[in-house]
């Protein structure tokens, strides 16, 4: 069987999640809305500025009265700071303001402080200032009625700022997903316990919770599955009845002691098996039951690998995300990759005076690595570098959360 190359897993995978409506639309108060996907656009009901205001500490003029300003200078009429509503500027005056504070109506223009001399009540310019000079206008940043962020976006704390300065306490987003982790494998038990012969932790429960709560979704913690075919399906039954997705991690395969695999094939329908990918080969989207299936390898570095390049923009997707790209760039390597191999390889990296340097051991079974990482190394099947060649990098901090 051969594999199927990384992009067209993923645009299979997507296609698949764009198969299923969108979760459902609520309301949730704008400072619970961090990493939640808009549901709807938000308008601007009001001008960000409200009024005219000032950029500067220093005072306000009539452009026009600029001659009488700079000779003899102007009576100081007000003192104006954010928050006050400012008569009109009496005319031949000049009016002291403060940064954000409404320009007063008949002003144009604002010195700086910094180039006036104040003597009593009359301030005199030591330098000229043209009309609209250190002033904000009125819808500057956003005009009534625009549209301020689309439909589709993730929310971060730029966004989260931009809709409290148009006024709205809360927004419409998609409700999360509900996601249930699954481990499999008779070997497993959790920390706390002691290991006996043939045991190990279970690593990718916590892997995998802790990447599905950085992306705000409600986890369904399921626990770990013996490696029982009938108990098995028992559970999965159980799970396609509460979770819109179930992820599982390890048992995939087809050997003897894969039930997962076997309960997949057996009750359910595999969309794809086997990608061309390093770490992370057996990746699997299944059905069962009517509920999607995505089947993580059960090393822990391709347990994490397949999540971000995978499980992310599916889920991503599901939730009407616009965009669901991790960001990449181009960067030297600190290091040279001599040997082609069949497979696009992500290698754990991190950065180095500018240069993309390996992390640790690479081995699939290894996540120590990942945690010396600051992000993954993709190297395309067939493709060899020297060191000092560009390379293409996935930062963690774009595919986390």
């Amino acid at each position: 069987m051969s594999l199927m190359p990384v992009a067209t897993a993923l645009e299979r995978l997507l296609a698949s999640a764009a198969e299923h409506p969108p979760t459902a639309v609520i309301k949730v108060p704008l400072a619970d809305a961090l990493g939640c996907v808009l549901a709807e656009p938000v308008v601007a009901v009001a001008d960000v500025p409200p009024w005219d205001n000032s950029a500067m500490d220093g005072y306000a003029l009539a452009s026009s009265d600029l001659p009488a300003a700079m000779a003899g200078g102007l009576p100081v009429s007000q003192r104006i700071t954010a928050g006050m509503a400012p008569l009109p500027l009496q005319p031949g005056t000049c009016a002291r303001i403060f940064t954000g504070a409404p320009l007063p109506a008949g002003a144009d223009a604002v010195q700086m402080q910094e180039n006036v001399v104040q003597q009593g009540e009359v301030a005199r310019l030591q330098e000229p200032v043209a009309p609209g000079q250190n002033v904000r206008r009125r819808g500057q940043d956003i005009v009534a009625g625009a549209q301020v962020i689309a439909a589709g976006t993730r929310l971060r704390p730029q966004e989260l700022g931009v809709i409290a300065s148009v006024g709205l306490a809360e927004v419409s987003v998609r409700q999360p997903l509900r996601v249930a982790v699954v481990s499999t494998g008779d070997e497993l038990v959790e920390p706390g316990t002691a290991l006996a012969p043939g045991q190990i932790y279970n690593s990718n429960r916590f892997t995998l919770i802790g990447l599905l709560k950085g992306m705000d979704q409600t986890v369904l913690d399921a626990g770990i599955l013996p490696d029982d075919l009938d108990a098995t399906h028992v559970r999965l039954r159980e799970l396609s009845a509460e979770a819109d997705v179930i992820i599982t991690s390890g048992g995939v395969s087809v050997g003897e002691a894969d039930c997962l695999g076997q309960a997949l094939r057996g009750g359910g329908s595999v969309d794809l098996w086997k990608l061309a990918i390093k770490p992370g080969k057996p990746f699997t989207l299944a059905t069962y039951a009517g509920t999607p299936v995505l089947g993580l390898p059960g090393n822990p570095a391709a347990t994490l690998v397949t999540f971000l390049l995978l499980v992310r923009p599916y889920l991503l997707t599901r939730l009407g995300a616009m965009d669901t790209a991790a960001p990449q760039f181009e960067l030297p390597a600190a290091f040279a990759w001599a040997e082609a191999g069949t497979r696009d390889e992500y290698l754990r990296a991190r950065l180095e005076q500018g240069a993309v340097q390996l992390a640790g051991n690479q081995s699939s079974g290894v996540l120590s690595s990942a945690s010396q990482a600051a992000g993954l190394v993709c190297v395309p099947a067939g493709e060899t570098f020297a060191a000092g060649d560009l390379v293409r990098y996935l930062p963690f901090s774009g595919l986390l959360g």
